[in-house]
């Protein structure tokens, strides 16, 4: 399968895991990220780099952010592609400290 950006991502839009991506696959808006099904070669370089653990295996995604999925595979398709780090967003460290991270 592929690995997703999940809610934990909205108003953090921290960078960090597109440095280690091996094929680009990380979209983007003006909020968060979304991961490319159809490039994601699943190799998982990208879950520990996540400061808020917004990424996640498809398969361990529970029942109720299964909907990620899609989200993911149709978001990513209209957006463009993030290739660098960049500046969290200002609501980042909050949201953050939110979510417990």
């Amino acid at each position: 399968m592929t690995h997703v950006v999940t809610d934990n991502c909205l108003q953090c839009r921290y960078t960090e895991c597109v440095t280690v991506c091996p094929v680009a696959c990380f979209r983007g808006d003006g909020t968060r990220l979304f991961i490319d099904p159809d490039l994601c070669v699943d190799c998982g370089a990208c879950v520990p780099m996540c400061p808020v653990h917004a990424i996640a295996d498809s398969f361990d995604l529970e029942d109720a952010q299964q909907i990620w999925i899609g989200v993911n595979a149709e978001q990513s398709k209209r957006l463009p592609t993030v290739r660098e780090r960049e500046t969290p967003l200002p609501t980042a460290a909050e949201r953050r400290a939110a979510l417990g991270h």
